[in-house]
């Protein structure tokens, strides 16, 4: 049975009713940084409250104030009227407000239901009772998430999109939540667990209990939130109130402060010689007889939900795994499958789906991320020449517009968006022809989404074969030449925008358009 639909404007808090949840002048820096500047947040019991801005305007850090992971330079927490002690996790935690990260951060080889009642565990005369636990996270999962997990399965054996719904079943199954944050929860979840999620958060608005809802899908922001607070170089620039489904442009209006134009360039580019191609590429049960070929001054894209196959099919390319059986060679020529050196050795350049975890090192500064992939272009003698580096580091961050400008600035501190700049600039840097960007715009806000799809658009003119592997269908129609369609591992369709338009792709991607095969 379909999931039904939740209204665009969900059942409003009571008129007049007072702010529940009050962030009062939060002003917060960091070396070089000053990330909140008297920012200031207040929602009512029974409200989802939007939390829009560009990268680095200032939510993360917003979010991390109230969760007691930092500590405010100025301002107070308020829950009913009461105050809150700062950088102070437990405190948090013993007010009722509970988090649902971005991050997924669970124990691998943990099960489900030990990962749900981590430090709340229940336990008898005879020590844990595991089979409560199971049965209790099974049924909390049923009946909240729709979803049927087994309480035994490992973390390790989940896909994202279940890690994600036990995440949100550990944040709340204690039932004492009173205040609700969730941190971009959607991004890996295919558009029925999204249904899901929302109804979940609907019931919890319902019961009284005040939320927080921070994403970049505006879509999302404008259907199921009452208000919206924008910030903007770490003040509040504005708060719509209420927000509905026509409100995505002047939300962009006020989170930018300029005119994007357009946010998906005009293609200037042509295709030219055949560089990359599959053929017959084959990896039991993930994908089958995949044949794929991309021209230099292309842009194609890969479409599919999360279990079709497509990210196992990228990490295939890139040489992160190896096929059972079929090839791929670039510019004619055979690519040694399974080695990440042979494919970069070959001019390929990856940007990660995981941008934290597989695409930079926290640790080090933005310069030395650039540099990362081709130290030898500004080192002599197995020496870096500081200088060379800073200053080749420094060139890249400028002509992509890197924010902070200063690159000695360290990675972990750069909001998402530049995170994701920094990753680009590192392919860019090894002047690679061939690009194979994963998820290039998953958690980052609509400003530095354009700026993303301008520099995608410029590879292609400038002759680099481009390949994007998205879950946004959008994405694809409104930035790629060509897109394929992986549903259950097998190519069933390719089409263009020009003659394909987002209920049809979206379609195609869950299997539901009954004409398959290959479309014009």
């Amino acid at each position: 049975m379909t999931a039904p639909v939740l209204p665009l404007t969900p059942v409003s808090p009571p008129a007049g009713a007072s702010d529940f949840l009050v962030l009062e002048a939060i002003s917060k820096g960091f070396p070089g940084v000053q990330a909140l500047d008297g920012a200031g947040l207040g929602v009512r019991a029974g409200e989802i409250h939007g939390v829009v801005g560009e990268n680095g305007a200032g939510k993360s850090t917003l979010i991390k104030v109230l969760a007691g992971v930092y500590r405010p330079d100025a301002g107070r927490i308020l829950l009913n009227g009461a105050e809150i002690e700062t950088g102070s996790p437990d405190a948090v935690q013993a007010a009722g407000v509970r988090f649902i990260h971005q991050e997924l951060n669970l124990v691998p080889h943990f099960t489900v239901a030990e990962t749900i009642f981590l430090g709340q565990e229940l336990s008898g005369p005879f020590g844990l009772r595991t089979g409560a636990m199971r049965r209790a996270a099974e049924a909390f999962l049923k009946d909240s998430l729709d979803a049927a997990i087994a309480g035994n399965r490992l973390i390790a054996d989940l896909g994202i999109a279940e890690r994600k719904l036990v995440q949100i079943a550990r944040a709340l199954i204690d039932g004492k939540a009173r205040v609700v944050v969730f941190d971009e929860p959607t991004a890996p979840l295919s558009h029925t667990e999204i249904e899901h999620l929302f109804r979940a958060i609907d019931a919890l608005a319902r019961r009284g209990i005040a939320m927080i809802y921070v994403s970049h899908y505006l879509s999302e922001i404008t259907r199921i939130c009452h208000r919206v607070s924008v910030l903007r170089n770490g003040r509040n620039v504005g708060l719509v109130d209420p927000v509905g489904p026509d409100d995505a442009d002047r939300l962009i209006s006020l989170m930018v402060g300029r005119d994007i134009g357009d946010l998906y360039p005009k293609r200037n580019h042509a295709a030219a010689a055949p560089w990359l191609k599959l053929t017959s590429l084959s990896q039991s049960p993930h994908y089958a007889d995949v044949d794929l070929e991309l021209r230099r001054g292309e842009i194609v894209g890969l479409a599919g939900l999360i279990g079709s196959g497509r990210e196992e099919l990228v990490d295939t390319i890139v040489g992160l795994a190896r096929p059972a059986s079929g090839s791929i060679s670039i510019d004619g020529r055979p690519l040694r499958s399974g080695s990440t050196a042979a494919a970069a050795g070959r001019g390929l350049a990856h940007v990660p789906r995981d941008r934290r975890n597989d695409g930079l090192v926290l640790a080090m500064n933005v310069a030395d991320n650039i540099n990362l992939a081709s130290l030898e272009a500004v080192s002599t003698g197995g020496f870096v020449r500081r200088g060379a580096a800073t200053t080749r580091a420094q060139q890249s961050a400028e002509a992509l517009d890197i924010r902070p400008k200063t690159v000695s600035t360290a990675a972990r501190l750069l909001s998402g968006g530049n995170q994701q700049k920094v990753v680009l600039a590192r392919g860019l840097a090894t002047g690679a022809s061939l690009f194979v960007l994963d998820e290039p715009t998953i958690g980052v806000d609509v400003g530095a989404k354009a700026e993303i799809y301008a520099l995608i658009e410029r590879l292609a003119a400038e002759g680099a074969a481009v390949l994007v592997s998205s879950s946004d269908p959008a994405e694809l129609l409104g930035l790629c030449d060509r897109i394929l369609v992986l549903l259950r591992g097998r190519i069933v369709a390719e089409v263009t925008p020009e003659t394909t338009d987002l209920d049809r792709l979206v379609a195609l991607t869950t299997g539901g358009d009954a004409a398959g095969g290959i479309a014009a």
